[in-house]
């Protein structure tokens, strides 16, 4: 079992793609703390799991509420965290002319500030410890762009460089950083896009089909786990081919 004996803290993992990465960490022997808002959505993922889950509440946009999860995952594991994934995510497709100020400051502190604030937090425990892996999950709007989501792209290339950046900081600890950045995904939050928007990407997929969230889990689960020991500072992008940007 590749992290048997590890524990994972992970945010977002109450839907789709990080439901399906909880229960591959599980599967492949980690303990993961299960961190994230949606309670219900956690329970269900804990009830699917049948290995070691854990859930501690979080509001990533809610420097208390990260601050407080920091804590009590640190508390429940006695200062070793081996992987932290920062997984969780949301976004609204709009016009950048329609977000409003209310809406760009939840996009940004889901998907950027609270990342940088929770990593924050745990990244001494982990220098403490001897090393560990940190994995993001962006996305290919954060390398391309993305019609629509502007806000959304500009968070998510906002951890692109923040990986590339922490991956230098954090190599003489011994510890990985690398980013997954999934294309459209069959998600909840795929399918509430127009339905000819997601038509049209679709048809651009060379494999003529959405990922599935497993697809998605696998690459995590490779940066999270050993054989990815001397791979560091990587942007890993999971989208059929939609996306072949160097």
């Amino acid at each position: 079992m590749l992290l048997k004996h590890k524990t994972v803290v992970m945010t977002g993992g109450a839907s789709g793609i990080g439901r399906a990465t909880v229960l591959m960490l599980a599967a492949a022997g980690a303990r993961v703390l299960l961190c994230d808002v949606n309670a219900a959505g956690a329970q269900e993922t804990i009830a699917l799991s049948g290995g070691a889950v854990d859930f501690i509440s979080l509001e990533l946009t809610d420097g208390a509420s990260v601050a407080a999860c920091a804590s009590e995952a640190l508390a429940r594991t006695a200062g070793r965290i081996d992987v932290l994934v920062n997984a969780a995510g949301w976004d609204r497709t709009q016009p950048f002319i329609e977000a409003d100020q209310a809406f760009i400051d939840k996009v940004l502190g889901i998907n950027l500030i609270g990342p940088l604030r929770l990593t924050r937090a745990l990244f001494p425990a982990m220098i403490d410890h001897g090393g560990g892996k940190v994995v993001f999950v962006a996305s290919d709007a954060g390398r391309v762009g993305s019609l629509g989501e502007t806000p959304y792209a500009a968070a998510k290339g906002g951890i692109i460089g923040f990986t590339k950046s922490l991956a230098r900081e954090g190599a003489r600890h011994k510890i990985t950083v690398n980013c997954v950045c999934p294309g459209p995904t069959d998600t909840p939050l795929f399918h509430a896009n127009p339905e000819r928007m997601r038509e049209a990407l679709m048809r651009a997929i060379p494999f003529r089909r959405l990922a599935t969230p497993e697809d998605i889990a696998g690459a995590i689960l490779y940066f999270a786990g050993p054989t990815s020991d001397y791979v560091t500072g990587q942007i890993l992008s999971v989208s059929g081919g939609l996306t072949m940007a160097g």
